[in-house]
Parts: structure tokens; C-alpha cells; sequence
């Protein structure tokens, strides 16, 4: 998808953001493709080195008043200049200021959206950039479960039938949180961090074999239930193999990648008499003591060789 068009982002935000289009309403199928914003106060001095097109571009008060003290013709000629670059998007005037009649008419020569709120500066940049990053931030599905347990988001993986649903439908009576069941969609924020959540259609409902579809909200409350949560740990189940070794210390980790970001791996072997939510919740209260730099395995190791030493 090459991004989201200014008339998307209306249908979605002009309530909650208070947009409303001024001019240039035939432009509204311009699209965003990036989430930064730009402020245009640098553009109006007519300094437009390295001008950052692409982006939403802000007018707030102090870029109106410097405008407001330009005569006529300049301020024609610079507008004309900035609304004439062909990638911008928008124009978003702040704190219901009033346009001055050459940015409208700049606005509907070049078809580009000149769109009002009421918000000040800051608020509209700040909303903004979080949409954005949200609506444009690259994502995945991935078929699985996702959990908070412990205050960690847990992604449980494997192969269809192993018990992904059951082992979490046992969290969640644990008194854990479901994110999403089955299909699993991560999206990749900035900073390295990874968000997963449920299709809203199906958010909140597990396919349990033998029982069919249930609605863990409406069974366990809504204090049971996520829109969202981080995925700071996997962990994959598979099927118990007399010629398979697993991990008995700790001390070599093990990571998956999603998104091209790396999350702490676990693989939990399945077999008759294994309690695997209790085992989760210990994966998960280890995770975090390991997050806070209190790795136990290693810890052991050292203090073995140094009795080793020793002797």
C-alpha cells in the first residue's frame, strides 16, 4: 500500500481531531506516506533546502504571524512556491486561525487540502505523528496467540492442533489477559518495538477444539481482554522427540525474528503431564527478570567456575 490519503484520514480522525476542509478538496486523494511532520515557519523565510515535501505540513501561530507581516506579493509568491511541490499531502492550520486568502487561493491552484482544527500546535503535531506511525508502520500476520501474562507480551507459536488456545484459555483463568487468537497482527513502531493485536472482527474470541468459538470478554470481563500489547517474548510449542534436544540450562539464548526485530525465543516442548500455562508464566517472570539485567543461568554458571577456581 503506498500509504493513506488525506480523505482517509478525515473519515477516520476529523471528529477527534476537529479537521475540517477550508480548500482544496480536490486533492483529497493525496497520500501520506510517512509519519514525520513538518512545521512550514523555515519554508515562509523562503529557505527550502532539503524540504521535507512528503510530509503533513503544519501551520501554527507564530508561522501565521510571521506570514500576517509579509505585504501581499511576497506572501503570494512563497505560497505559491511551497503549495507547487507536487508530494505535499496537506496543509494543517492549528488553534482555528483564520487563512489568509493567497494561502486558500495557493491551496486550490495547486488541488492541495487546506484543512483547519482547533488544536493547538503541539496537540495536532503529537496526534499526528501516533496515527501515523500507527496507520503506516509495516506489519505482519502471523498465526498464533498473544497474551500478556506477568505484564509481558507473550506470542505463542506452533503448529495447528499442538495447544496454543488451550494453553492460553488456561492463562486467561490464571487471571492473564488474551491480545488475539488464531491470526495475530504486528506492526512495528519506532524504536524497535513490535505491537500485536486481534482482527477486530474476531478480537477476543478463541477457537477451542471441542467447544467451537468462545468470547473470553463476555465469559471472563473485559478486565480479561487487550486491544494491544508489545510482543517481548516467543514462545514455540512443539512436540515432544526422544531425538530432539532441548535447552536444560539457559544460558544460550535464542531469538525469533519479526519484522526484521529480534524477540527472545523460548521452545517448550509438548507432552502428557507438562503444565504448559504454569510454564509460560515461569518463562514469563524470568523474561522479565533477565529484562532488568538478572540473567539466573549465567549467574550459576559464574559462580561455579569461580568454586572451580578455586579448587
Amino acid at each position: 500500500m503506498p500509504g493513506i490519503t488525506i480523505g482517509n484520514i478525515l473519515q477516520e480522525k476529523s471528529e477527534d481531531l476537529k479537521l475540517t476542509v477550508l480548500s482544496g478538496a480536490e486533492g483529497l486523494g493525496r497520500y501520506v506516506k510517512v509519519s514525520e511532520i513538518n512545521r512550514l515557519g523555515l519554508a515562509f523565510t523562503g529557505y527550502m533546502e532539503c524540504f521535507p515535501q512528503e510530509r503533513v505540513q503544519i501551520v501554527g501561530l507564530a508561522e501565521n504571524s510571521y506570514l500576517e507581516s509579509l505585504s501581499s506579493n511576497p506572501q503570494q509568491t512563497i505560497l505559491e512556491k511551497i503549495f507547487s511541490y507536487p508530494e505535499i499531502p496537506c496543509v494543517i492550520i492549528a488553534r482555528d486561525l483564520e487563512p489568509l486568502p493567497a494561502m486558500i487561493a495557493a491551496s486550490e491552484k495547486f488541488n492541495i487540502p487546506l484543512i483547519r482544527t482547533s488544536l493547538m500546535t503541539s496537540q495536532i503535531v503529537g496526534e499526528m505523528i501516533f496515527y501515523l506511525e500507527d496507520k503506516l508502520a509495516p506489519v505482519t500476520n502471523i498465526h498464533g496467540v498473544l497474551v500478556r501474562v506477568y505484564g509481558l507480551g507473550v506470542l505463542i507459536l506452533g503448529e495447528a492442533g499442538i495447544g496454543k488456545s488451550e494453553c492460553a484459555l488456561e492463562l486467561v483463568k490464571r487471571g492473564h489477559m488474551l491480545v488475539a487468537d488464531d491470526a495475530v497482527k504486528i506492526y512495528q513502531r519506532s524504536g524497535g518495538i513490535i505491537v500485536g493485536r486481534g482482527e477486530e472482527i474476531i478480537r477476543h474470541h478463541m477457537e477451542v477444539r471441542g467447544l467451537g468459538i468462545i468470547d473470553v470478554s463476555s465469559l471472563f470481563g473485559v478486565g480479561y481482554t487487550l486491544e494491544e500489547s508489545r510482543v517481548e517474548l516467543v514462545i514455540r510449542l512443539e512436540h515432544w522427540s526422544m531425538n530432539q534436544e532441548y535447552e536444560r540450562v539457559g544460558i544460550d539464548e535464542s531469538y525469533a525474528t519479526i519484522l526484521k526485530i529480534r524477540v527472545p525465543e523460548i521452545t517448550l516442548p509438548v507432552g502428557p503431564g507438562r503444565n504448559l500455562a504454569a510454564l509460560v508464566e515461569i518463562a514469563s517472570l524470568n523474561q522479565r527478570l533477565k529484562n532488568k539485567g538478572h540473567h539466573s543461568a549465567q549467574e550459576l554458571n559464574e559462580k561455579l567456575i569461580k568454586m572451580m577456581e578455586k579448587k
